[in-house]
């Protein structure tokens, strides 16, 4: 059962309460490059993406904030660190959110100007703890960043935003340590109502900092922890959201078009599996039905083990079977198994 948790407005979407668990991801442009920041925004709306955050390091960025959320269709999101007024320029420019760290933005007065500002404009802040830049006083009391330290952390800052009578919370605590992580997360969801931003930060490259992410925010989402995640890999920004709504869908709480399922090959497989799984993910990924998809390469054990697939495939050598819900529909030659999947598919 998911978390309850309050529901908060940002742009024209929700966060929390009842609303779909959504999938974030950062630009990896510079800000104040408007043409190049606006066209990878809409290539990663195009993928999925649908709450964007952009870096704010200076006032030229600021100030392009205008210029950009008036050519995309997501929410925007500033992403502001050590310098409270880039964070009230950046309200001032229209966008739909703040994120603050509250280790490097300096004095709780600061933090009351920018409350005032969201306040004004009514939109939401999102504290965000990250384990590498904790107040120095908490990593003196804790020793080393960890759960109860990063807690410690955003709900004192809650407690600043609450005595000035915000309400409009999201809340992380990342960490890079998978393990930190989770039990962050777990700990500060007994402790508030507020929704929760899910993500392991400086989870790494596209291959390991896939596996981080898939663990660390899977494991909390299928103990019905989380609200909206973003995934963060040294890759491009749209495998983030490749990687996101894969992870939402392995844990059964979106559902984004097809779900392919494929057996890993054996000495039984007499058919080149691995390519034929390659170009039906390829050739479906556009398909937008809540269906499963098998792709299985013997013909004797696919459709029995793929009985739970909507439709499916199973190869043997030269020809190949095509199936639904286990039961055998045609035969064809290899060479047609991927046309014919997708005929079938199209009539379902």
């Amino acid at each position: 059962m998911r978390r309850k948790s309050k529901k908060v407005k940002i742009g024209n979407i929700f966060i929390g309460g009842d609303s779909p668990i959504t999938v974030q991801s950062m630009t990896n442009t510079d800000t104040k490059n408007i043409d190049a920041t606006i066209k990878q925004i809409l290539l990663l709306e195009k993928e999925g993406c649908e709450i964007i955050r952009v870096a704010v390091p200076d006032l030229e960025a600021a100030e392009a904030i205008k210029s950009i959320k008036k050519n995309i269709n997501i929410p925007l999101v500033a992403d502001i660190h050590f310098d409270y007024s880039l964070a009230i320029k950046s309200i001032e420019n229209g966008v739909d959110a703040i994120r603050i760290n509250p280790g490097n933005i300096g004095s709780e007065l600061k933090v009351c100007e920018v409350i005032s500002a969201a306040k004004y404009s009514g939109i939401p802040i999102r504290i965000g703890v990250n384990s590498g830049s904790l107040e120095k006083d908490l990593l003196n009391k804790y020793k080393n960043p960890n759960a109860a330290a990063l807690v410690e952390s955003a709900l004192r800052h809650v407690d600043i935003l609450e005595k000035n009578n915000f309400f409009d919370i999201v809340i992380s605590v990342k960490s890079s340590n998978v393990i930190d992580n989770i039990e962050s997360y777990k700990l500060l969801a007994e402790k508030t109502e507020y929704p929760l931003h899910l993500g392991v930060t400086e989870a790494g490259t596209k291959f390991s900092g896939t596996i981080k992410s898939a663990i660390g925010i899977g494991s909390l989402l299928c103990s019905g922890i989380g609200d909206t995640i973003r995934v963060s890999l040294t890759d491009d920004p749209i495998e983030e959201v490749k990687v996101g709504k894969e992870i939402l869908k392995s844990c059964g709480v979106r559902q984004f078009g097809v779900e392919i399922i494929s057996c890993p090959t054996c000495g039984r497989t007499n058919i080149d599996l691995i390519g034929l799984a390659k170009k039906a993910e390829e050739l479906l990924k556009n398909i937008n039905k809540p269906i499963k998809v098998a792709i299985m390469g013997c013909i004797v054990n696919g459709p029995g083990e793929a009985k739970e697939a909507d439709i499916g495939i199973a190869g043997g050598k030269g020809e190949g079977i095509i199936f639904k819900k286990g039961n055998i529909i045609k035969k064809v030659s290899e060479d047609l198994l991927l046309e014919e999947l997708i005929n079938e598919i199209n009539k379902l």
